[in-house]
């Protein structure tokens, strides 16, 4: 009886919600930007700086872009935060040319980053 206690009290997980940040990105570069080479230089350079495994710890997605303001979102995972902002400080060109990113902001949520940005 005790040992089908502790083998039930071992396959119990506790698993909780993945906590995530949403960082606002503006790119200063002379060539147009589109979506997808912003997210592909951020993967690098993140891949760059801690290579696949630090990379998949990321879970980096793109959520918006606004045109206007030349504004990106994206999302990661809380834990990685720091190592993001790194790796965006890092990034020096896109697709060839000369380009750089600034982290507007950082929220928890998309509402509250739309209120600091």
């Amino acid at each position: 009886m005790w040992l089908r206690e502790y083998v039930l009290w071992e396959g119990e997980q506790v698993i909780k919600r993945e906590k995530r940040r949403y960082l606002a990105l503006e790119v200063v570069s002379e060539q147009p930007v589109d979506e997808r080479a912003v997210l592909d230089a951020v993967q690098a350079s993140v891949m760059r700086l801690f290579g696949e495994y630090g990379a998949s710890k990321t879970n980096l997605k793109l959520i918006t872009y606004v045109p206007e303001k030349r504004q990106f979102v994206l999302r990661c995972s809380h834990i990685m935060l720091e190592k993001v902002r790194a790796a965006i400080a890092s990034i020096m060109e896109m697709n060839g040319k000369p380009a750089a990113m600034h982290v507007a902001g950082v929220s928890g949520t998309l509402k509250a980053l739309s209120k600091k940005t």
